[in-house]
């Protein structure tokens, strides 16, 4: 895992570096959808899939606290509601002191759609970021070919 802060090198930005403030720019602006009257703690998370297409999402809290929903299930569910099902980047942002993983259960729908080598960018609102990968969020994660049979 890097850890830093969030800055890219003078000149022009490189595609990958595209790609990412694509993802941020995305993230950001869900976050501030949030629907957070509990916690009042945003966050926000964009998903690219293959064909580039970013899919973003925010949380949603509910007076039923535990029945709310995550930012990255949310843009997961968007990417699946537009009929895809590969995620090969992620962003997730909060107004955190520190990036903020997401959730043990958002860590397991994120392998269910990415391999284990699939980046995931986390953020503060102030710059700092942390990128890691699915299998370092979730190592030895409960895949779907677990569950073949011989």
């Amino acid at each position: 895992m890097q850890s830093g802060r969030g800055n890219f090198k003078h000149g022009s930005p490189s595609r990958q570096q595209e790609s990412v403030m694509e993802l941020e720019k995305a993230a950001r602006a869900v976050r501030e959808n949030a629907y957070v009257p509990y916690s009042r703690f945003k966050v926000g998370a964009a998903v690219r899939t293959p064909s580039g297409t970013v899919h973003a999402g925010c949380n949603v809290e509910n007076a039923a606290y535990p029945e709310g929903t995550c930012a990255e299930a949310g843009a997961i569910a968007a990417m699946v509601a537009a009929g895809e099902t590969e995620i090969v980047e992620a962003y997730v942002i909060a107004d955190s002191p520190r990036p903020v993983p997401p959730c043990g259960g958002c860590r397991q729908k994120l392998s269910e759609f990415a391999r284990a080598e699939t980046k995931v960018i986390l953020a503060t609102v102030s710059g700092e970021v942390l990128e890691t990968t699915v299998g370092a969020l979730l190592p030895g994660a409960f895949r779907p070919d677990d569950m073949d049979r011989v």
